[in-house]
């Protein structure tokens, strides 16, 4: 079997050298590496042994993404697939493992944290999640995607109190008076229905957080009455769900225009609409938000935010960690309004 010893002979080099070829680019010229290269090629050489080199550094090499929900969610929610897309395109850790750590809403055992992965990508969690504390106990380095905003700790995200505001602000510059609200979870404790003053308040999701204050925001500039508008919870992520929330509201509610926190529950409204006989913009006005790959084939007018990036930036930031530069900065990233056909100006019932 060829080792990394007669590749070092064999380009006349140190076996450091070889090493840092796979592992530490950086410390060698382009031009050596990829002589270094070249004769691992032609001498059939694999790279070193990702076991061995995992056990000789005390690392697991392994990174892992935590996200709040099953497993299946990560690959059937839209945000969620293109977050890890983004961080395989990175390439930074085509050597390493990617471990997936779903996390129950009662917040359950973090055996899969001890010892499993070097550092972690945090996507959407709650303020409170105990995962954390076991993360920042064990000092595992990591970066936040969205939520939480931990302090010290690198946050990917984006300004969702403004998105919020637009999406309502494109609402009333159509004539919109009459809104509904549909938002996945503001507490993972499994209820959903109607929402009051009180259940807002408690909202330990981020991002949902911050983009209904959005929205409250731009109604009271525009002079309604933000705890006459009717928002209803999910209480989960999945297109079913949505579909019966947003039933649910458009039965108990004369609303011409629905604002959606995510494309997910967009999509909902737009199957509950078509449902009910419903005509998108003419009868109803719906806007989502993200700009998921299924957005546009719906026609659906959306804020779009760069959730493939989201994913490569996080890697990056996660990278320089574990190669033991200084914690980088907070990253806010743009968001645009995108506009298609579910909006259309408000009927003349909404008068």
């Amino acid at each position: 079997m060829v080792t990394m010893k007669d590749v070092a002979r064999a380009a006349g080099v140190s076996q450091a050298a070889v090493s840092y070829a796979y592992s530490r680019p950086e410390k060698l010229s382009a031009g050596q590496r990829r002589a270094i290269m070249a004769t691992a090629a032609r001498l059939g050489y694999a790279g070193p042994n990702a076991v061995g080199v995992s056990l000789r550094s005390g690392r697991s090499g392994a990174i892992g993404v935590m996200l709040m929900d099953t497993l299946e969610y990560a690959f059937t929610d839209p945000s969620t697939r293109c977050l890890l897309e983004g961080i395989v395109r990175t390439r930074r850790f085509d050597d390493l493992g990617l471990t997936l750590l779903p996390l129950p809403h009662d917040g359950g055992d973090q055996a899969a944290l001890r010892g499993l992965v070097d550092g972690v990508i945090v996507h959407s969690l709650p303020d409170d999640h105990p995962a954390l504390l076991t993360l920042r106990a064990r000092d595992i380095p990591m970066v936040v995607v969205d939520a939480p905003h931990l302090p010290g700790v690198p946050l990917v995200g984006i300004a969702d109190r403004e998105a919020g505001r637009w999406q309502v602000e494109h609402l009333l510059d159509l004539g919109h008076r009459r809104l509904g609200i549909i938002a996945e979870r503001l507490v993972p404790d499994g209820r959903h229905g109607m929402v009051d003053a009180e259940r807002r308040a408690r909202c330990a999701e981020r991002v949902v957080r911050e983009r209904i204050t959005g929205y409250q925001e731009a109604c009271e500039a525009a002079d309604l009455d933000f705890e006459r508008i009717p928002l209803v919870e999910v209480g989960g992520f999945d297109l079913t769900a949505g579909v019966a929330a947003a039933h649910s509201l458009l039965a108990g509610h004369d609303v011409t225009a629905v604002v959606a926190t995510s494309d997910t529950m967009a999509r909902a409204v737009l199957d509950a609409a078509a449902e009910r006989g419903l005509r998108v913009p003419g009868d109803l006005s719906v806007i989502g938000f993200d700009d998921a790959p299924e957005a546009a084939p719906r026609g659906l007018t959306t804020i779009r935010q760069p959730m493939v990036y989201k994913g490569q930036l996080a890697a990056e930031l996660l990278f320089t960690q574990l190669r033991g530069d200084p914690k980088p900065d907070d990253v806010y990233l743009p968001t645009d309004l995108v506009r298609r056909s579910t909006t259309g100006p408000a009927s003349l019932r909404s008068g």
